[in-house]
């Protein structure tokens, strides 16, 4: 099968098992925004998430990247196997203890309630037990399974959240001196989202426990500390990526008035989540890259294929950019039932185009993940994050969350130019720029055309999409028929 066509069908799978989970927990945007009415609530929930993110990337320590590296050029798979799933045991064990022993000082450093922190824990270490199990489906090639996992996972989430939230008060209410009066609580709205999350995860856990069972428990010493060589430059970037994405709503909280922060966090984070689109779609092409760059390193001039996927990936990610900012009233109505959470749009063009950038600069980070130079990804995303911290701490006081959003693009935007120009001097790869270049400005020209001058018109947003993909069609027509169009021999 061509390369590039079976890059694209896993990539869809890839894309199902991110798209389908993150399509079904959409349905918790609307649900959470509905019962936190004063979006102070979802400001605590998107402050608590945003530290989760965190302590996930130093949980994980960039295993999931060496594990990828190592699997594929090693013959001993399952010494490669045991020994990262004894690693991430081992320390997710010791994180567990080591938390709940200083949850009252995490809870102070965090700004967290101190009541949120056990279920916190658990969370963390559940996800970190199955970093492993879900980058061995990936390293198998078998998105199937995992897109089926991954959305069993989401849905058993929703499906707690609904009925904690919805289904629960009403049945207390209903029977005030019955079993489900006696275990629901008011005002543990919060208590009642993490749960959901711990109950999802321990029963995600328990279906790929399996995993743990299928290889000899051999722990290769040298193997590991070659491991954890390659893999941490990857953690400090990947410390550096979750900084770059979080940070900002935790610099919100601290720095806003009191009064205001809160609600003001919530807003910018439920209308943050309309960027998701591209996050999406920047995470299913990158789980389904990140193995097919490895694997096709050592074939003959694989920099030619990297080109033509960075190109695709442009064309792709400027649809999406130009389609959710043309019908961004109808998804914020649709995904966000509140009126109070509106006022923050105006931050999701600035997101989209941020998050574009870093999809961007994934495709382009292929120079130093097959050359072992993982080092300069710890550089580049160093220096983004500390653009988000400069730009975040200096606006704040003035501009409020507009800050943030611009500090994500600006972050995201030079970790692309970066990445590009390191990459042309120790791995050059062929790209066609004149045409990146004319796809992402034509689609930044139409968005900002649509968003601004038309004022978000329907119609008018529609006509550009439109205008758009015939160009795309017109330009790039040929080459996508040869890709998915024509028959194997």
């Amino acid at each position: 099968m061509n390369p590039l066509k079976r890059l694209f069908k896993q990539t869809f799978i890839y894309g199902l098992a991110t798209v389908m989970p993150r399509v079904i927990s959409f349905f918790l945007l609307p649900l959470y925004t509905a019962v936190f009415e004063n979006a102070a609530g979802y400001g605590q929930y998107t402050n608590i998430y945003a530290w989760i993110a965190i302590f996930n990337v130093f949980l994980a320590y960039g295993m999931e990247t060496a594990f990828f590296r190592f699997y594929h050029k090693s013959e001993d798979k399952k010494s490669i196997i045991s020994t990262s799933l004894i690693s991430l045991l081992a320390s997710s064990l010791l994180f567990l203890i080591v938390a709940l022993s200083v949850k009252q000082w995490l809870s102070e450093v965090t700004n967290i309630n101190v009541d949120y922190i056990k279920f916190t824990t658990f969370i963390l270490v559940l996800d970190a037990l199955v970093i492993v199990p879900f980058a061995l489906l990936r390293a198998q090639e078998k998105p199937m399974k995992y897109a089926v996992l991954k959305t069993i996972n989401v849905a058993i989430n929703l499906a707690f959240n609904i009925f904690f939230l919805l289904v629960l008060p009403k049945m207390a209410l209903e029977n005030q001196s019955g079993f489900f009066d006696a275990i629901y609580k008011e005002n543990w709205e919060i208590h009642y989202v993490l749960i959901s999350n711990v109950i999802a995860s321990g029963i995600t856990l328990l279906i790929l426990l399996p995993s743990y069972f299928k290889v000899p428990y051999l722990f290769d010493s040298i193997l590991w500390k070659q491991m954890l060589k390659y893999a941490g430059p990857v953690m400090v970037a990947g410390v550096a990526f979750t900084v770059n994405e979080v940070l900002d709503k935790i610099l919100l909280t601290e720095i806003l008035p009191a009064d205001i922060a809160e609600s003001e966090v919530g807003k910018y984070g439920a209308c943050y989540k309309l960027a998701l689109f591209m996050t999406l779609f920047g995470t299913a092409f990158r789980m389904g890259v990140e193995p097919f760059f490895f694997s096709h390193a050592k074939t003959e001039k694989p920099e030619r294929t990297y080109a033509q996927i960075t190109n695709y990936f442009v064309i792709l990610g400027s649809i999406i950019l130009l389609g959710v900012v043309a019908y961004i009233d109808v998804l914020g109505k649709l995904l966000i039932r509140n009126p109070i959470y509106w006022e923050a749009l105006d931050v999701v063009p600035i997101i989209l185009l941020g998050s574009f950038c870093l999809g961007i600069y994934h495709n382009l980070s292929v120079w130093y993940k097959v050359t072992d130079q993982t080092k300069f990804g710890a550089y580049i995303s160093s220096i983004g994050a500390l653009i988000t911290l400069i730009i975040n701490i200096g606006l704040i006081p003035k501009i409020g969350y507009m800050a943030s959003a611009l500090a994500t693009l600006a972050a995201y935007g030079s970790m692309m130019l970066l990445s590009y120009f390191f990459g042309r001097k120790y791995y050059p790869i062929p790209y066609n720029m004149r045409k990146i270049v004319f796809y992402l400005s034509v689609s930044i020209l139409f968005s900002a055309l649509s968003f601004y001058v038309f004022n978000r018109n329907l119609i008018a947003g529609s006509l550009l999409l439109l205008l758009f993909l015939g160009l795309i069609y017109r330009m790039e027509g040929e080459n996508l028929r040869s890709i998915f169009l024509k028959r194997e021999d």
